[in-house]
């Protein structure tokens, strides 16, 4: 990710109506420059087209504690989606969570717009972490009301080795 980066990765998500705005970008170069987050960008002939960051300390506290890095936040430009860019870019995330864990692990929203990353992380090997819903990181209890949003997720991990 470089200085210019966050400017085309938000119009490019501006451009499609989805609320990525630039000072999320920014905040992302801010935490690589401090070894928080790796951020990973994959263009195609020049033009900006997915990412996908890890996260040396996760905010979820079973994976913060277990020493687990997470990927966060994988989008590929609905263009350029069916041609093998969230695989490499989730290649690349898992080998280098390798180099500081055992495993990796992340979220993923329970909403019909993350079917595509549902399968996708079960077809390389990602299985819940039996912890059920979370909702802004923290465990949801049983008939509980919650907003289903971004922020409800459940919890996958996948052995690296």
């Amino acid at each position: 990710m470089t200085p210019t980066g966050p400017g085309a990765m938000a119009a490019a998500f501006f451009e499609l109506g989805w609320n990525k705005p630039r000072s999320q970008f920014d905040t992302y170069l801010e935490e690589y420059r401090s070894g928080e987050r790796h951020v990973l960008v994959v263009d195609v002939e020049g033009a900006f087209a997915g990412y996908v960051t890890l996260v040396w300390t996760s905010r979820y506290e079973p994976f913060a504690a277990a020493g687990i890095p997470e990927v966060s936040d994988l989008n590929v430009l609905p263009g350029f989606r069916r041609h093998g860019l969230g695989n490499a870019l989730l290649d690349a995330a898992e080998a280098l969570a390798g180099t500081r864990s055992d495993v990796v692990g992340l979220g993923v929203g329970l909403l019909a717009d993350y079917g595509p990353a549902q399968r996708i992380y079960v077809r390389r090997g990602y299985v819940p972490d039996g912890r059920g819903i979370m909702y802004d990181e923290q465990p949801v209890g049983y008939a509980e009301h919650i907003p289903i949003d971004d922020d409800a997720t459940l919890k996958f991990t996948l052995a690296l080795r």
